[in-house]
């Protein structure tokens, strides 16, 4: 049986009637954007794979309740309960979530690179550092919608069914949140002009 050619519902059925390899291919297919979407609020590998393992749990112990809901698909479901669980630990920790990470992981990596001079780099370098920075002064919901969209690589609607919101305010959101970046880039180069 080839569970790579199956759907998200037909390997979640196979789960729910006892074959653990429907939900391990699942995992498989997902485990990336999720995991992705997780770090980059929390900037933290550990606290990711915690949250990752307790949304795995969470999505084991409803499927097995039969209490997954078939209408809504896999992805922003399994996405959705992430990123709850990642607001519960910050309502516990009291702190609002950051896009900056540790050392060992650049989210900006990801981006790929050419050969560059070593002034080119050193002029990525610091504007990658002063966009982080600045990332971190966007309102809470702005700052989410531009982490999904550009480092979770999620589709306005996932974003949308995640944070519960209709596509056309996560739409806005994400207006907005390019909007105060491009404002505080030019004011930012005036102020060094000045």
């Amino acid at each position: 049986m080839d569970f790579q050619l199956k759907s998200d519902q037909d390997l979640i059925h196979l789960y729910i009637a006892g074959n653990e390899a429907g939900l391990v291919e699942l995992i498989r297919r997902y485990q990336s954007k999720i995991y992705t979407s997780i770090y980059l609020l929390v900037k933290d590998e550990a606290l990711a794979e915690d949250i990752f393992q307790d949304t795995f749990i969470k999505v084991i112990n409803t499927l097995k309740a039969g209490k997954y809901n078939e209408e809504g698909k896999f992805l922003p479901w399994v996405t959705r309960i992430g990123h709850n669980l990642v607001i519960d630990h910050f309502r516990r920790e009291k702190r609002a979530p950051m896009v900056s990470n540790g050392d060992d992981f650049d989210i900006f990596e990801v981006l790929g690179h050419y050969d560059e001079s070593a002034e080119d780099r050193l002029v990525r370098e610091q504007t990658h550092k002063d966009l982080k920075s600045l990332i971190q002064l966007l309102p809470s919901e702005q700052k989410e919608v531009l982490i999904m969209r550009h480092f979770g690589d999620m589709s306005f609607k996932e974003i949308a069914d995640v944070t519960d919101v209709s596509i056309n305010t996560a739409l806005g959101r994400m207006r907005y949140a390019l909007n105060n970046l491009r404002k505080m880039m030019q004011s930012k180069e005036m102020s060094l002009k000045n």
